[in-house]
């Protein structure tokens, strides 16, 4: 019966294309409804903070160089991984993500909750040879990063195309972008209290590369994971995980 329902249904080309509307809008029910309700599945998180400048532009070279393809960005509420990488991820954290990093796949491990996990010394000898730390690790190397010096100018139009795409930058934050990426890396610049005073006192400011004399996509690129995990304390309140680790001594 059922099959000659269908060859019916195959024949009549109004019948199909109705079925296929059908077929359609069920499924874009199931993906759109739980939409209207994100006011009440989405925590909220007040401590909330930004990506400062030179975060976003290792985020941007993270993007750039591929990495989000072998590492995920999300753990998900299973047991093992939860005891693997920590608490599970949250919709909140990836609020000011443009686009989001979640991932699925998994050469190599999670990176939700990396920030403060190591030391940026460790990161630069990973990143420059990832063999010297991990002697198994199939990762390619990114050594020139740290002779590639950062690109700031273009930041402020990167933070006024996401402001205009709903992450709350200031004026004052996207004026102050290119300086602000330089001084997050350069802890003895005499404007470089400003970082903290417009993106929070937690602000990791210090020579994230060990070379203070320029600012690198090294620099960039370390200090965008030395963040991740830790910019908001949510995924920490009311549950039995630990706090976040402190941040990582050189």
């Amino acid at each position: 019966m059922a099959e000659l329902f269908h060859r019916k249904l195959e024949r009549s080309t109004i019948g199909f294309v109705l079925a296929i509307v059908a077929a359609a809008s069920v499924g874009g029910l199931v993906e759109i409804a739980p939409l209207f309700t994100i006011d009440e599945t989405v925590e909220k998180a007040p401590d909330m903070r930004l990506y400062t400048p030179l975060e976003l532009a290792g985020r941007n070279i993270y993007v750039r160089e591929g990495c989000y393809a072998c590492h995920s960005q999300m753990i998900r509420t299973l047991q093992d991984e939860v005891e693997r990488y920590g608490p599970y991820s949250l919709a909140v954290e990836s609020k000011y993500d443009h686009p989001m990093l979640w991932g699925s796949k998994r050469t190599g491990p999670d990176l939700a909750r990396i920030g403060g996990k190591y030391s940026d010394f460790w990161h630069v000898a990973h990143l420059t040879n990832p063999r010297e730390v991990v002697p198994d690790s199939n990762m390619p190397a990114y050594s020139w990063l740290a002779r590639t010096a950062l690109r700031v100018d273009d930041l402020p139009l990167h933070l006024k195309a996401l402001r205009a795409a709903g992450v709350p930058y200031t004026d004052a934050m996207i004026e102050n972008a290119s300086i602000d990426a330089y001084d997050q890396a350069t802890p003895e610049s005499s404007t470089s209290s400003g970082v903290a005073d417009r993106y929070g006192k937690e602000t990791q400011v210090r020579v994230f590369d060990d070379v203070a004399t320029e600012v690198t996509e090294m620099d960039a690129l370390v200090a965008y994971l030395q963040v991740l995990g830790r910019l908001t304390d949510a995924p920490y309140k009311n549950t039995a995980a630990p706090q976040k680790p402190p941040g990582p001594v050189k």
